[in-house]
């Protein structure tokens, strides 16, 4: 399956797993551990979870929460519920005890995966009395039917203005958040991406997850970011591009680690987003490290991004989200209709990233 800049992906999750696991390649590797998975050994696992999930009686687009790092056993847990026909509901591990009681319940979920490092969080929290199931599952088991517009996620914002409000995406819309990231930034086979970002975000699980299953490239992925260890962990990785948040690049920009002239002769571009980057803090990254910073937004609402800078040499605009790429934005006032350019009003997003009503 290929990807084209004026039509969103067709299909499903399952479908496009699929593809990748026949293609043949890499998927995924961890530089913590060494460890990686081949599009072929991670569609298995995926399946077998799915396979778990249907002999359980867990019923089409029905909720299975995931508590867990970033990890093989997150990403396996993910596609997995998305494989079998089931709303895969990445539970957010920073929310808090109260707010992750609450996702629990809220979705619905009556079964799980719980990695060992989130078993305790998990039982503080487990009001709802969902069950743990393990990644293994019986092969040959039926799975449900799919088509693009079942549900494929439920993840919940941040709850900065009240309760935390889940958001749902189907296998559509999932994959055009991948495809938004991979248009814009001209992703393709030979790019390897470095995720440093949770994914039961938004922004780590479409941007670097999907970008990579819908371009056909693959992911370096560690468990959180190290400031210490990033700029090694990504040269060892061989990632062309990386995705962080302007915090990161703070972090970065005052530590003491330089990244290798091979590195820097590698990387693509990074990429910036989930809150705005200081003009004078990507300028300064820019020149110490030669690496240009692509300004972006993104949406839990619209499977992450909507606006991005061009790629260089393409005209970016520094201290501006950028435009849009694979949906439409536009500023509207209260009552709907189209405001000026250069006046205040609301962000207004239509495309096939967007969430399902």
């Amino acid at each position: 399956m290929r990807i084209t800049p004026d039509r969103p992906p067709a299909g499903t999750v399952r479908e496009w797993l699929d593809a990748r696991a026949e293609a043949g390649g890499t998927a995924m590797i961890f530089p913590e551990t060494g460890a990686g998975l081949s599009w072929a050994e991670l569609r298995a696992r995926a399946r077998g979870f799915a396979a778990g999930l249907t002999r359980q009686g867990a019923a089409k687009g029905e909720s299975v929460a995931i508590v867990a790092p970033n990890g093989a056993g997150a990403v396996t847990a993910f596609y997995g519920a998305a494989y079998g026909g089931f709303r895969a509901t990445m539970i957010n591990l920073a929310a808090g005890r109260e707010a992750i009681a609450y996702a629990l319940d809220h979705s619905g979920a009556r079964f799980g995966y719980v990695d060992p490092e989130c078993a305790e969080l998990f039982e503080a929290a487990n009001d709802a009395s969902i069950t743990p199931l393990p990644l293994e599952g019986e092969p040959g088991v039926p799975l449900h039917d799919l088509a693009p517009k079942d549900h494929a996620l439920l993840m919940y914002t941040s709850g900065t203005t009240g309760r935390p409000k889940g958001v749902v995406h189907s296998h559509g819309s999932l994959l055009a958040g991948g495809w938004t990231t991979a248009v814009a930034h001209g992703l393709g086979p030979g790019d390897r991406g470095f995720c440093v970002l949770p994914i039961y975000h938004i922004n780590g699980l479409c941007v670097t997850v999907m970008g990579s299953l819908v371009s056909g490239g693959s992911l370096a992925m560690v468990a959180r970011f190290s400031a210490s260890r990033f700029w090694d962990q990504l040269d060892d990785s061989g990632a062309t591009w990386f995705s962080v948040v302007p915090t990161i690049i703070s972090h970065l920009l005052h530590g003491a680690a330089d990244p290798s002239g091979a590195c820097i002769a590698r990387l693509r571009f990074g990429r910036s987003a989930s809150s705005a980057l200081a003009v004078e803090t990507q300028a300064a990254f820019e020149n110490r490290f030669g690496v240009p910073i692509v300004e972006t937004m993104g949406l839990t609402e619209t499977a992450a991004q909507i606006l991005s800078n061009p790629l260089p040499p393409g005209p970016r605009k520094i201290g501006s989200p950028g435009i849009a790429f694979g949906c439409e934005v536009a500023i509207h006032g209260s009552d709907g209709t189209p405001m000026a350019a250069g006046t205040e009003g609301e962000i207004v997003v239509r495309g096939p990233n967007v969430l399902l009503e």
